[in-house]
């Protein structure tokens, strides 16, 4: 698979079409930012950790029924992935108040949510990423409700998966985002499972084990994503 030039940088993630119109390549890089990109730092094995624990949580998730974009390790930053149309969507389901939702709504943090929440949040740096509901996505185009409900299930099933799968590692799976998109008309998960994009604490010592050790300045931050990696057996 021939690398071609890069069609997208992201904060973290850059994108490359390739010589199959039908797939990209994505790649991981040590960039970390936080807070909208006002905070950036380059923090050495991200990119390497990132990509394996994505690919590892992927195929996990394939394994259990779920549709997803992520094909083929490359390299230690480099993974092959199907060409999406995405929605401009991010799905937000949350186990534990945790980051925003607790100053929203003045709720404790920590609190056990049962059931689980879910958020919709429409991806836009310009506009701060806002809430959204069923109706701005459906009026404003962004998706059918046909795949409203679709994105809600499979996060919802993706929740049931992880949990297990973190909870059996000694880790809460706090909160975490999903992004989906269309291939051949079939909506899947898109973008990337990783400590980036989740929040995880130890189960006994509500130790944070993700990038909000980037955010509140806690240091650690790639031992944290490793040592997750290890607990859950997923090969870095």
């Amino acid at each position: 698979m021939e690398k071609k030039r890069e069609l997208y940088r992201g904060k973290a993630k850059s994108v490359y079409e390739t010589d199959d119109p039908n797939h990209y390549i994505m790649l991981f890089r040590d960039d970390t930012s936080a807070f909208n990109g006002k905070k950036i730092e380059q923090l050495d094995r991200k990119g390497r950790t990132n990509n394996h624990f994505n690919f590892f949580i992927m195929k996990k998730l394939e394994e259990a029924g779920i549709p997803v974009h992520v094909e083929e390790l490359l390299s230690d930053t480099e993974c092959l992935v199907k060409k999406l149309e995405m929605v401009p969507v991010e799905c937000v389901v949350r186990n534990v108040s945790a980051g925003s939702i607790y100053k929203r709504y003045g709720v404790k943090e920590g609190l056990d949510l049962n059931p689980p929440t879910f958020e919709f949040f429409l991806k836009s740096d310009a506009l701060d990423d806002p809430m959204v509901n069923d109706s701005h996505i459906v009026s404003f185009g962004w998706g059918t409700q046909e795949d409203i409900d679709t994105m809600r299930n499979l996060s919802y099933k993706i929740n049931e998966v992880l949990k297990d799968l973190f909870d059996k590692a000694g880790l809460i799976l706090v909160d975490y985002k999903l992004e989906f998109g269309k291939y051949n008309g079939q909506l899947i998960l898109g973008d990337e499972f990783s400590p980036d994009g989740c929040r995880l604490w130890d189960k006994e010592t509500r130790k944070k084990l993700d990038k909000d050790r980037f955010r509140q300045g806690l240091g650690g931050v790639i031992e944290a994503y490793e040592e997750v990696a290890r607990r859950i057996g997923c090969p870095l």
